[in-house]
């Protein structure tokens, strides 16, 4: 079992009904497509703040990283990184994913719960 966020370039939606809805509008934009969209620069750079915390997946040697996937960054596809984590580990590693992407001035969206996160 996973949790999953949804993090994004772009205006923060006033509600999530509205990021919702920008989250299926990117996720089909990116994922539905034969077309290869390589990370933007600052979902990328996200990606890294996350991984000086956590180890990727294939380099956790110690069983302490929270990604259900490995590598993370191949969850990215242009500006938005949709990604899967231990749902033991949820609470602690969303709250740190949520407030890395607010500092970034980027938006994150728990999809399971239809909100916002900040």
């Amino acid at each position: 079992m996973s949790y999953d966020l949804a993090v994004w370039e772009g205006h923060r939606p006033a509600d999530g009904a509205t990021a919702g809805e920008i989250f299926h509008d990117l996720f089909h934009r990116y994922t539905r497509t034969d077309v290869e969209h390589p990370p933007t620069d600052r979902i990328a750079k996200y990606v890294a703040t996350l991984l000086e915390r956590w180890p990727d997946l294939a380099e956790d040697e110690d069983d302490v990283s929270p990604w259900s996937t490995g590598p993370l960054i191949g969850e990215a596809k242009g500006s938005l990184i949709y990604f899967p984590m231990r749902y033991s580990m949820a609470d602690e590693a969303s709250a740190y994913a949520a407030e890395v992407a607010s500092s970034m001035g980027l938006v994150c969206y728990d999809p399971q719960m239809q909100q916002l996160r900040s």
